[in-house]
């Protein structure tokens, strides 16, 4: 099965090329192991953790395992950005103005929420839906005037659910 990165991007990243960790996990029967411990013995070799977590994403998807866009729990996920004009708080605020009052996205009901909350260097409005998806939105300020504001669609049970939300979140932001 084809892998989500490039070869390039793995041995940059990595410090070592794709056939170095694939001829390593194959020799170690990684194919045996779970996610986990296929992290774990990456560790050993003193990978950093977030590349234990993308070689062993990138060796569970050459084993057909998982396919791109899945988690280890075998659900979905779909993410869409938007940089905004001004601080955190103005891009939360142009959030709330977008869905104000809305019970559902696509028909499909708020089970629960939103919810809001902040840290000194983030805001996020939280709901579940219920289809069993739920929705995170992130907002950081990645400029003195700009701010990045991210949708998280989580628990989504196919391929083709990821791609129909991709395209209403785009549009919902295009529209906003």
């Amino acid at each position: 099965m084809p892998i989500s990165m490039s070869e390039a991007a793995i041995e940059k990243g990595s410090g070592q090329s794709w056939a170095h960790w694939l001829a390593l996990l194959t020799a170690r029967q990684a194919e045996q192991l779970s996610h986990k411990d296929i992290a774990i013995l990456l560790a050993e070799q003193g990978v950093s953790p977030w590349w234990c977590q993308m070689l062993a994403v990138q060796f569970e998807q050459y084993l057909g395992r998982r396919v791109v866009g899945q988690d280890c729990s075998g659900s979905f996920s779909v993410s869409v950005n938007k940089t905004l004009s001004g601080s955190m708080d103005d891009a939360l605020a142009f959030w709330q103005q977008l869905v104000a009052g809305e019970q559902a996205f696509a028909d499909i009901p708020l089970s629960r929420g939103p919810d809001i909350s902040q840290t000194e260097k983030w805001r996020y409005w939280r709901c579940g839906l219920a289809d069993g998806s739920r929705l995170n939105i992130n907002i950081y300020q990645k400029a003195p005037d700009k701010a990045a504001l991210s949708i998280q669609h989580e628990k989504l049970e196919s391929e083709a659910q990821v791609e129909f939300w991709r395209s209403y979140w785009k549009g919902r932001l295009a529209a906003g």
